[in-house]
């Protein structure tokens, strides 16, 4: 019988059931009543055959009713049948109307009923077992599964049912058991799937016991019932699960040494204890499988550190990592990959990071040195996997980034060219954002440990600020030439890269404005956008405070040259060509330029009667001002002619230009009268004469005796002898490019003066808003504010507040004197 005919034979018996059940509540009619006249009377004593439905029943039901039909209204159990329509009006006389029972005889039942339907059950159950299914109606078994469980033997049919398979899970035990070598899994996986098939037999022939019966007695139902008793007749039986579970273990770890297992047996095994219930996975096989993965990965490791570097090892960690998480992919539950991945991670990474990464010429920092991008890509990626792993690399990469940079920013040798100095910096910088950016994956931690390292020694050094300035100086004079814009940009940006680690950067902008003053008067910078591009920078970083003294300076240049368009113009008109010297100023705000006061030199009369024009002509034209040259910071060109009839033109400083407008009157000169004729200061006089006399293929003069040190005994003569390939030569003043000793200690002194009212409007901002404060958090608070420009010292603001106390902006709480109070 087909499993269709077998559902309809259910639908039709659940009709059948549905109407006896309202018969028995009198709420039929005598269609209903007749299916159940119909079912009491079938000679299988419940579910009528086809012929019975379709043919009169025994008994002959009708007898007992022989006028129900022809009545108006039918009642069953003592209720009038509402619903039916009434019969047409006949001239016959009213009749009584009459009351439907259900019927009063019992049906007998035979004695042997359910031992005998029972006994067809058990023996098709054992042909199901035995495989030879193929000659039963499952129509018929259906039927009688049915009609115990309608007539209340559901217990002794789930009674029965259990204690048969029961009987035949025995039997499979037994031919397991027997089951020698590698037959052993082969045997309990085909065992295992014939009870499978049987399983879905049996719950299928069983199917209303499982609907009814299972649920109201709270049984378990049919199929978990087959797969408990597998669990506990075959999984867990004693001599089956020792060996079940050894010889599993013993199939994977063959695959770890590299033998090639039956894949698909296995996975079948572990299916089976999965269908069995996690609890049965987990206990019967997995948490023995991660026991015995910990001890071989344990051992391994050990074998693994006594025979490879740190870059093998992590190699042969990593290829043993991947074979799990395959193996997991090919006959393991999804579950255990998690469980399984963290044991290798353990034994092979976490019981070792320290010792990897300070494996001596194969660890962390051999790897960092040589540039090795794969290998630290594969320990970032292993070592991400363990807790502490990623904080492992991370301290040490930063604690030996540390020491490199301290190396190098405190080194004398390597602080003689602070160009260099500063593209070291540069250079390490970018390899270790390349090494972030390929092997760490643009790690944020990483970033922020690299960016901690670098403000940590850049500032080591206090000059730090000075050489950033100079690079940049260099840069923008000459470095750059012929270089693209987008290479300019970038440039740039790791200058500012290096300038947000200063912690001072208000000595960086000191020396900034110096060296932007020179390129700018002098005219060597290589692009004014690169120059604008880099206060936008500026800007952007610290603020227009920051910036709006450099931005005065461009101006001022602008404004500059509108002035000298003017002022030659008035000059044309006024005197012929060539009569006197051609005079460019430079007209600099106050305040806006690094500009000394100190500065002084004799200029020669032809240049002053000029410079004396200008000044008539500026003044009238800006009232109220004052003008006061700054002749430290000029150049000149001067056309000399030589003894063998050679010319020349030579651009010069200021200060050169007087010194050679001497020997148009002389052609022997001696120190001390240079000093008294120019007035320029000793320093300035000596570097000046330097470049003059020592500095070959540019001594227009020559110095007597020869030495490399300028004395006040020295004696200058004009360099007849003088020749160049070029027509025009320049003669750059010698300068230290970085500060003497007395210089820097001058910038210093500038910057911790420019620093008191930045500190002083800071608490006085701080204290109006509070009113009342203690010292501690008046430091920090101004420690906060002003961090972006330079880092305060405490005793720098207790002396701050104590001059603010002095002048009345504050005073101390007269109860307790570490607080403050603003006055208003």
């Amino acid at each position: 019988m087909t499993w269709c005919a077998l559902l309809r034979w259910h639908k039709r018996e659940k009709k059948l059931t549905r109407a006896y059940t309202k018969i028995k509540k009198g709420e039929s009619g005598y269609g209903e009543l007749f299916v159940w006249q119909a079912l009491a009377h079938s000679p299988s004593g419940g579910v009528p055959s086809r012929d019975a439905t379709n043919s009169r029943p025994h008994g002959n039901p009708w007898r007992r009713f022989p006028r129900a039909l022809g009545s108006g209204k039918e009642t069953l159990g003592g209720e009038l049948g509402a619903d039916r329509p009434a019969p047409a009006k006949m001239s016959q006389p009213k009749k009584k109307p009459f009351k439907i029972e259900p019927f009063k005889h019992k049906v007998e039942m035979d004695p042997r009923y359910a031992e005998k339907t029972w006994k067809i059950l058990e023996d098709a159950i054992h042909e199901i077992y035995n495989r030879n299914a193929s000659g039963l109606s499952f129509e018929e078994l259906y039927r009688n599964a049915y009609n115990m469980v309608l007539h209340k033997y559901g217990e002794k049919l789930y009674a029965g049912l259990e204690t048969t398979m029961t009987q035949h899970l025995q039997e499979f035990s037994r031919v397991i058991e027997a089951a020698q070598g590698g037959l052993f899994l082969e045997e309990l996986n085909g065992k295992w799937s014939e009870h499978n098939k049987a399983l879905q037999m049996i719950r299928d022939i069983l199917m209303y016991m499982d609907r009814t019966y299972v649920q109201n007695s709270s049984k378990t139902p049919v199929h978990e019932l087959g797969l408990n008793l597998w669990r506990d007749t075959i999984v867990r039986c004693p001599t089956i699960k020792d060996r079940l579970r050894d010889t599993l273990l013993d199939l994977v770890h063959r695959e770890r040494t590299g033998e090639v297992i039956n894949r698909g047996l296995m996975r079948n095994i572990t299916k089976m204890l999965m269908d069995l219930g996690v609890a049965v996975y987990e206990e019967e096989f997995e948490k023995p499988f991660l026991d015995a993965a910990a001890d071989f990965y344990r051992i391994e490791s050990q074998q693994f550190l006594e025979s490879s570097d740190c870059a093998d090892y992590l190699k042969k960690a990593e290829r043993r990592l991947n074979e799990e998480m395959d193996r997991v992919t090919h006959y393991l539950f999804p579950r255990s990959e998690p469980k399984i991945t963290s044991v290798v991670d353990r034994e092979m990474i976490g019981h070792h990071m320290k010792l990897l990464v300070e494996m001596e010429n194969s660890g962390l920092v051999s790897m960092l040195t040589d540039d090795k991008y794969d290998d630290l890509a594969r320990m970032y990626s292993l070592f991400r996997r363990v807790t502490t792993g990623l904080q492992t690399i991370r301290d040490l990469m930063t604690s030996h980034l540390r020491e490199v940079g301290k190396n190098l920013v405190v080194d004398p040798e390597r602080l003689k060219d602070p160009v260099e100095f500063v593209q070291r910096l540069l250079d390490e910088k970018d390899k270790y954002d390349r090494i972030i950016r390929s092997s760490f994956s643009n790690d944020k931690t990483f970033q922020n440990a690299l960016n901690s390292a670098f403000e940590y020694f850049i500032n080591l050094n206090a000059r730090s600020p000075e050489f950033i300035s100079l690079f940049v100086d260099d840069k923008l004079r000459k470095g750059l030439k012929g270089v693209s814009e987008e290479d300019i940009e970038t440039v740039l940006d790791k200058v500012m890269m290096l300038f947000r680690y200063l912690q001072e950067k208000d000595v960086f902008e000191k020396y900034y404005k110096q060296h932007l003053a020179k390129r700018l008067l002098s005219g060597r910078t290589i692009s004014d956008d690169a120059e604008r591009s880099l206060i936008v920078k500026l800007k952007t970083e610290c603020g227009y405070q920051f910036t709006s003294k450099l931005e005065g300076m461009f101006t001022d240049m602008k404004t500059s040259r509108d002035t000298m368009q003017g002022f030659s113009s008035m000059m044309a008109n006024c005197e012929q060509p060539g009569e006197a010297p051609t005079l460019s100023v430079q007209v600099l705000t106050t305040g806006s330029w690094p500009t000394q006061s100190g500065a002084r030199c004799n200029l020669p009369t032809e240049i002053l009667s000029v410079c004396d024009k200008f000044k008539t002509y500026y003044l009238s034209t800006h009232t109220g001002r004052r003008l006061t040259w700054q002749t430290n910071m000029g150049t000149a060109d001067l056309k000399a002619t030589f003894g063998n009839g050679a010319r020349h033109e030579l651009n010069v400083s200021t200060y050169q230009m007087c010194v050679l407008m001497l020997f148009n009157m002389a052609d022997k000169v001696t120190y001390r009268e240079i000093e008294q004729a120019t007035d320029i200061p000793a320093a300035d006089l000596k570097r000046c004469l330097q470049s003059l006399a020592l500095v070959k293929g540019k001594n227009v003069l020559r110095k007597e005796p020869m030495s490399k040190d300028i004395n006040e005994d020295d004696v200058f003569l004009f360099n007849d002898k003088f020749a160049s390939k070029l027509y025009k030569v320049k003669i750059s003043t010698v300068v230290a490019q970085k500060e003497s000793e007395p210089e820097k200690q001058e910038t210093r002194q500038k910057v911790e003066e420019d620093r008191k009212p930045q500190i002083e409007a800071a608490i006085v901002r701080i204290m109006k808003s509070r009113r009342v404060l203690d010292h501690n958090n008046i430091v920090s608070e101004v420690t906060k504010q002003l961090q972006a420009r330079f880092l305060p010292n405490p005793a720098v603001i207790k002396k701050r507040i104590e001059s603010l106390i002095e002048r009345e902006f504050l005073e101390r709480d007269k109860v307790d004197r570490k607080l403050y109070r603003y006055l208003a």
